[in-house]
């Protein structure tokens, strides 16, 4: 059982400790740090968290074991070494860093340290996902030819001005940030690196605030292209689209916090003037953000590695640095 401290008590902190709590073998919330311990006492007290002053004091108990951060983008990095050299096992939510150096130097620490580093990339725990996966394993999608996806949603209006959130050092990219990561690390899953990225990024809907309107075209190292847009002043949606040589298989709804399921539509080639219709696979309700926890302590417990200097965590960085530059020069940029 890895003893965690919760730090950022947040809407998605205390998601984080509903998780798990009482319900996991694996691992279990015993401590809490917030800015704002006043919010959070109630809560903290209901889930058996003791309550502590400031991130060093966590980083100072011998009974915590792991710490998972819930905390503002631009202050992983820096918790992340913290944590390591303290000998704490380290679960971040995304991203790892707002720079890929920023990155790096997270996963290296850790590597440095002997530490096990996790990044919330959950949809790597859906279901529907792996089950894509494998359809372009066994060769069953064919040659993965594009890409497509988006998630959306009304971020914008949900932070008022002055909110961290519309920070642009916060939130490069506007919905790129908190959102498209999460369908580029599951690019990244299906299809591999990514090399190269045009994209272009404003604000429209409000006068304040980070860019709400942010597109992207992508290539991928094997040749494969792909197209990501995020939109963060809109109803909820979001969508990831795989195509291949011989079928294409899609996920997508309103809600992304549960179970998936996956529609697959396959070509006859002995009837290609025959329109197909697509099949749909439920699967097993699962918790991802429970799954990606356990899955976090079960090897910080054995001490092996999850995230790893140059791996796709911070290959996710490297590429919203690259979307960056090219929002800056109107030109497609290279990653890395």
């Amino acid at each position: 059982m890895i003893r965690a401290a919760i730090v950022g008590l947040g809407t998605w902190g205390q998601n984080l400790v509903r998780s798990v709590q009482g319900r996991s073998p694996a691992i279990q919330f015993v401590a809490a740090a917030t800015r704002s311990p006043d919010k959070s006492r109630e809560f903290a007290q209901l889930h058996g968290l003791r309550m502590f002053p400031d991130f060093e004091s966590v980083l100072r108990d011998a009974s915590i074991d792991a710490v998972v951060l819930a905390t503002p983008h631009s202050m992983h990095t820096d918790q992340i070494v913290a944590a390591a050299r303290a000998g704490k096992h380290v679960f971040s939510e995304k991203p790892l860093g707002l720079d890929a150096a920023d990155a790096q130097r997270a996963a290296q620490a850790c590597a440095d340290h002997g530490v096990t580093l996790g990044v919330g990339y959950n949809w790597r725990f859906q279901p529907a996902l792996q089950a894509i996966r494998r359809l372009i394993e066994n060769g069953s999608l064919g040659r993965v030819l594009h890409l497509e996806g988006n998630f959306c949603g009304p971020s914008a209006y949900r932070f008022p001005r002055g909110h961290w959130r519309h920070e642009p050092g916060e939130g490069p990219a506007g919905g790129m940030t908190g959102r498209g990561v999460h369908v580029i690390d599951a690019m990244l899953y299906l299809a591999g690196p990514i090399e190269q990225v045009t994209a272009q990024s404003l604000r429209l809907a409000q006068d304040f605030g980070m860019d709400d309107t942010t597109s992207m075209l992508l290539r991928f190292a094997s040749g494969a292209t792909g197209y990501l847009g995020t939109v963060i002043a809109t109803p909820e949606t979001w969508r990831l689209q795989v195509f291949g040589s011989k079928a294409w298989a899609e996920v997508g709804d309103v809600e992304h916090l549960h179970t998936w399921d996956l529609k697959v539509c396959t070509l006859d080639p002995e009837r290609l003037g025959v329109k197909q219709q697509p099949v749909v696979h439920t699967f097993e309700k699962t918790s991802t953000e429970r799954a990606e926890l356990e899955h976090f302590a079960q090897h910080a417990v054995k001490r092996q590695p999850i995230v790893e200097p140059g791996g796709d965590a911070v290959h996710n960085v490297a590429l919203l640095e690259a979307i960056m530059r090219s929002i800056r020069s109107q030109l497609p940029a290279r990653v890395g």
